[in-house]
């Protein structure tokens, strides 16, 4: 059964409250003005129910802090004031320290119940109103206990845990608002793929090709007699020339021509709506009784 603070429960409580929020009020006897202290948290069930006012009990024990069930509470709006319904000092005084650190379990919050079980108070009527009409007659003397750490309802005990309606009354105030919400949905689709085209592609390359030229031409000496034995005469002599030409030699290789890269990029804009919104505001017909409206 665990139990939280409120506003780790809800860090937005304050609205479920319209903004009145118990923190900080002072705390006094039923019935006086002999202040006990002042409220420094509220802890809460696991279904956000009130169950425990945090209380710094500075002016009756110097620095104790200790957790008060909230049926023995009646909050008065109007005068911004808590009363603690049948407390005295010598229940503050037994009451367990809290710590706000510790981990409030069944043990710990049996030492707080027993305080209240078993000191002896005068029954308030206000603490007679708390509990529902079926539930029987609480005395403040010692009650035989029948529950368990895994049979404990905090329904078992209305005294203590239970709201009185005629003390805590409010009225809630809704109003209407706005909530916008987006949804991603799939607006189309980009294919991005390649394919083949065909061109005739021309390029010219020159070529050599060699060729023999036979010329006949008269030396200067031509006519000059030549010395016995220069002359020498030979039948069949031939000489031979190697002829190149260059062909054209063409072929194909593939190159890398260009890159593309494919990426998404967001565009933001913001989209207007307007709508009609309803909100109640607080009617107070008092005549002429005197209203201490905050």
């Amino acid at each position: 059964m665990a139990l939280y603070k409120v506003a780790d429960y809800d860090p937005n409580y304050r609205d479920v409250f319209q903004g009145q929020d118990i923190k900080d009020m002072t705390v006094y006897a039923e019935g006086s003005d002999d202040k006990v202290g002042t409220v420094s948290d509220i802890l809460v069930d696991d279904e956000g129910r009130f169950r425990y006012l945090v209380v710094d009990l500075g002016f009756w024990i110097f620095g104790k802090k200790v957790l008060m069930p909230v049926g023995r509470t009646r909050i008065d709006y109007n005068a911004s004031r808590i009363y603690a319904l049948g407390m005295n000092r010598a229940q503050a005084e037994n009451l367990p320290e809290y710590d706000q650190n510790q981990v409030v379990d069944y043990d710990y919050e049996e030492s707080v119940r027993g305080v209240y079980r078993t000191q002896p108070v005068e029954k308030s009527a206000a603490l007679e109103d708390s509990a529902p009409l079926d539930a029987p007659a609480y005395t403040g003397a010692t009650r035989a206990q029948t529950h368990t750490r895994d049979t404990y309802k905090y329904d078992n005990e209305p005294h203590l845990y239970n709201v009185n309606d005629t003390d805590h009354q409010n009225i809630r105030l809704y109003e209407e608002r706005l909530v916008a919400n987006k949804h991603r949905r799939k607006a189309g689709e980009v294919a991005v793929g390649k394919h083949v085209e065909t061109e005739t592609a021309r390029v010219s390359v020159p070529v050599e090709k060699e060729r023999v030229v036979v010329e006949r031409v008269t030396p200067t000496d031509a006519g000059r007699a030549v010395a016995p034995g220069e002359a020498n005469f030979k039948e069949g002599e031939v000489a031979h020339v190697d002829l190149y030409e260059e062909n054209a030699d063409v072929r194909k290789e593939a190159f890398v021509r260009e890159e593309v890269k494919v990426k998404k990029e967001v565009e933001r804009d913001t989209v207007e709506s307007q709508e009609t919104i309803r909100r109640e505001e607080l009617d107070i017909d008092s005549g002429n009784l005197p209203t201490d409206r905050r």
